[in-house]
């Protein structure tokens, strides 16, 4: 018995029979019927070409949402003209690196590890030790995380500039702030 959903298509060519199901493939026939296309998108490369720089200040944000906002920009996903296979994200300067927010227990809780291949050898930081010795490497390792795992997310990481301090030599390419709805909203009440 053919599926009443599927009375435009042709008739059924082929019947399998498996010993629990009985399965019938059926052909679509395109002669008969008007059936629309649609083109993939593909940036031209005077799209692709199109960056901005975007400055965001870190003081007192906390580091996930920070690092969700900042990863959209680096990907271009706040742009209509969005590829997942193209570069198409923006420049992000991310100043006060040292004096991010965290709930919780976090700065004891939190660790970070690294390993040099050799037995034994894993080494473990707390977030407050990195904060201490490297205060732009929370953001960055937060956000490379969020990146895809090839070669286009190692060009978006490029893209990212954490400072520790107010000051940045980007002055040049006169950053902007964010886009408004990348803004997070402070949320009131809760447990911090």
């Amino acid at each position: 018995m053919l599926n009443p959903h599927l009375n435009h298509l042709s008739k059924p060519i082929k019947t399998l029979t498996i010993p629990w199901k009985p399965v019938t493939f059926i052909y679509s026939n395109t002669q008969e019927e008007n059936v629309t296309t649609m083109k993939t998108f593909y940036p031209t490369p005077k799209e692709q070409a199109n960056k901005e720089w975007f400055l965001v200040d870190a003081e007192g944000k906390n580091l996930g949402r920070l690092a969700v906002s900042i990863v959209t920009i680096l990907k271009g996903k706040h742009k209509p003209s969005y590829s997942q296979s193209v570069d198409m994200g923006d420049h992000v300067v991310v100043v006060n690196a040292d004096k991010i927010a965290v709930t919780g227990k976090k700065l004891e809780d939190k660790k970070y590890y690294r390993h040099s291949g050799y037995i034994g050898s894993i080494k473990e930081t707390t977030l407050e030790e990195l904060m201490d010795d490297k205060p732009t490497e929370a953001i960055t390792r937060a956000v490379k995380g969020m990146l895809p795992k090839n070669r286009i997310g190692r060009a978006m990481l490029l893209k990212l500039k954490v400072y520790a301090g107010a000051e940045h030599p980007h002055q040049a390419q006169a950053p902007g702030p964010r886009p408004e709805h990348l803004v997070e909203k402070q949320i009131q009440g809760g447990t911090n």
